[in-house]
């Protein structure tokens, strides 16, 4: 797999659903919201709380409601 600044202690079905859909940074899970990554199957709640630390870290947050991805 090539390199990723995802958390590595993101279970594996979420790291196969976000790979899915083409998310490979922590960049990439920004352009999406909340609620968007949680209609991926494999992307729970608890995948939401680990990615928003590592996006805060990088000055990143997610997508808003209203600006989609």
């Amino acid at each position: 797999m090539a390199h990723t600044d995802l958390p590595a202690e993101l279970a594996a079905p979420a790291q196969r659903a976000l790979a899915a859909a083409g998310i490979t940074s922590l960049e990439e899970v920004a352009r999406w919201t909340e609620a968007d990554l949680l209609a991926l199957h494999g992307v729970g709640p608890k995948t939401i709380r680990q990615l928003r630390p590592a996006l805060e870290a990088k000055g990143l947050s997610f997508a808003s409601p209203d600006g989609g991805k």
